[in-house]
């Protein structure tokens, strides 16, 4: 049995040296320095947050002042807030649970960056116990709402589509005996229609009252209410 010819033009020298520079083991080097799903959630939570994390959760607290500035609430900024909110708290707790435990120095080093989240949070649940968002709202919309009730029928339920008064977008306004004016807000109300309502006279709150069908109000401040319809 006789060893086959080489093809004219090839080198077996070169074609040695080529399967010699090839190193078998450097694949399998490639393959164990490929960073496993553990190593990727460490080295992300040993960061502090950046960039993208904190701006994510004044986003989230400013669209939950703007869900308790409307009377009633709002459902998609509730529905945004409160979901946006649970997931960047999981996240951060997440993270800071492994930073704690790996990389304690660098939550010391930048303290102010990781308790920021924190006091976003803290500052949105203060404002919303006070009530404030809305007390301000008012407050600054109270001119432009009481012209529109000078300048609307007695008699009947005025239509305004989303007319602006002030900075609330006013679906419908009644003026009823006895000094009580009701301001529809678009788009405002969890489940059930929400709006404002101006009276000369106090209201009782939290109850159903006699003669004002299914609204319940809840005071504001001075002359205004809250009222939703059950």
């Amino acid at each position: 049995m006789t060893a086959s010819a080489p093809t004219p033009g090839s080198n077996p020298a070169s074609r040695s040296d080529t399967r010699g520079d090839q190193d078998p083991v450097a694949p399998l080097l490639q393959i164990a320095q490929r960073p496993t799903l553990a190593r990727r959630l460490i080295s992300w939570a040993s960061r502090p947050p950046g960039r993208l994390y904190l701006p994510a959760c004044v986003l989230v607290g400013l669209v939950l002042v703007y869900e308790d500035s409307m009377p009633g609430g709002h459902l998609p900024a509730f529905v945004l807030g409160m979901g946006g909110g649970a997931v960047l708290a999981a996240m951060g707790a997440l993270r800071l649970g492994i930073a704690l435990s790996v990389a304690r120095p660098m939550v010391r080093r930048h303290w102010l960056r990781w308790i920021s989240a924190p006091l976003v949070a803290a500052a949105a649940i203060a404002l919303s116990v006070a009530d404030i968002p809305l007390q301000g709202r008012v407050s600054t919309s109270a001119d432009e709402l009481l012209e529109v009730r000078d300048t609307a029928n007695r008699s009947t339920t005025i239509p305004l589509n989303g007319e602006m008064a002030g900075l609330y977008p006013l679906k419908s306004v009644t003026v009823k005996d006895g000094g009580l004016t009701l301001y529809t807000v678009q788009g405002a109300g969890l489940l059930s229609p929400s709006g404002l309502a101006y009276s000369t006279e106090p209201l009782e709150t939290d109850v159903f009252l006699r003669g004002h069908g299914g609204r319940v109000y809840e005071h504001i401040g001075g002359r205004w209410y809250s009222w939703t319809e059950y």
